[in-house]
């Protein structure tokens, strides 16, 4: 009979004393006398757990997974059947190195069956790696990925990818459309069209949300590359797609959503506190930037953790 706060399956072997309350440990599974697993954790048929491995509480992960040295669950991943972890990133019989890369799977984030995750990868909190994926980068926050190699196809709100809001603009010049994410706004810029093109000022003081003291261009970057991913402390941004169209994600740390910029004459506010992300640009597409303040590294957000950590301090 089981006196132990954990179950172990007569047909699994667990050889750890330091796993949680309430966890699952289910036949011909195989936990090493290193390993470290949380509460609540269900640990399914045919898993191998090496010795140098930490699992956070509430995981789940499905059969046939092997979880070598150097591998880090956060709390609630789940990970789905036959993912194929790795840690070494040039494996010779009989070689190894003096340390093994660590692979950290941040809270909340799920991996789909047959995925496969190259050694020395961060999976950000929340994100989500399609069935088969290869990956071979780090994975952003809230991220969804897929293919191989895995690029980033979405972003999650929650439980489900937010649709891109292209179906509704602010119509008139000088409307504005508020995202409910952090005070950001979509925002109708003047234009003019007739028989010689369009034309679409900017008056500085007057149809901005701010006076712009810098602007910049992104151009030239791949559909598969991701910019932004960061926030500002105290500068406001206006980004206008100035020629072809992307993808930008709001996230205020409670609310996310993500928008198509596709017109010269509509314009997106990020105020400060407000993690942006650009994304999914279409060939010849150029970004215009426009930011209230000089440039100042300090003034920068760069780690989505920190970030919370800001807006959220009560969950830190």
């Amino acid at each position: 009979m089981n006196d132990k706060p954990f179950f172990v399956h007569d047909r699994g072997i667990c050889e750890s004393t330091r796993v949680g309350d309430g966890t699952r440990i289910w036949a011909f599974a195989h936990v090493l006398p290193g390993a470290v697993i949380g509460a609540n954790c269900n640990i399914c048929d045919h898993v191998f757990i090496e010795n140098d491995v930490t699992v956070g509480d509430d995981v789940t992960i499905k059969s046939g997974v092997q979880l070598w040295d150097g591998v880090r669950l956060g709390n609630r991943v789940f990970v789905g059947p036959n993912v194929a972890f790795t840690n070494d990133r040039f494996p010779r019989s009989k070689h190894y190195p003096e340390t093994f890369l660590q692979t950290i799977v941040e809270d909340g984030a799920s991996i789909g069956a047959n995925a496969t995750i190259l050694p020395g990868i961060i999976i950000g909190r929340q994100a989500m790696i399609g069935a088969g994926a290869v990956v071979t980068k780090n994975v952003p926050a809230n991220a969804v990925v897929v293919g191989n190699p895995a690029v980033i196809v979405g972003y999650q709100t929650g439980p489900q990818v937010e649709p891109v809001v292209t179906q509704v603009t602010p119509g008139a010049a000088g409307d504005r459309m508020a995202l409910g994410v952090g005070g950001c706004e979509l925002w109708r810029l003047p234009h003019f069209s007739d028989l010689r093109g369009e034309l679409a000022p900017l008056e500085f003081g007057r149809n901005l949300p701010f006076k712009p003291l810098r602007s910049f261009l992104v151009y030239g970057v791949p559909s598969d590359k991701v910019r932004g991913e960061h926030a500002h402390r105290q500068c406001h941004q206006f980004l206008v797609a100035a020629h072809g169209r992307l993808s930008v994600v709001v996230d205020d740390g409670h609310d996310r959503r993500e928008v198509s910029l596709a017109d010269p004459s509509v314009g997106l506010y990020l105020p400060p506190g407000v993690w942006g992300i650009q994304y999914k640009f279409q060939p010849d597409t150029a970004l215009l930037v426009m930011a209230s303040h000089a440039y100042d590294a300090g003034d920068y957000i760069r780690d989505y953790s920190d970030f919370l950590a800001m807006v959220r301090p009560d969950d830190h």
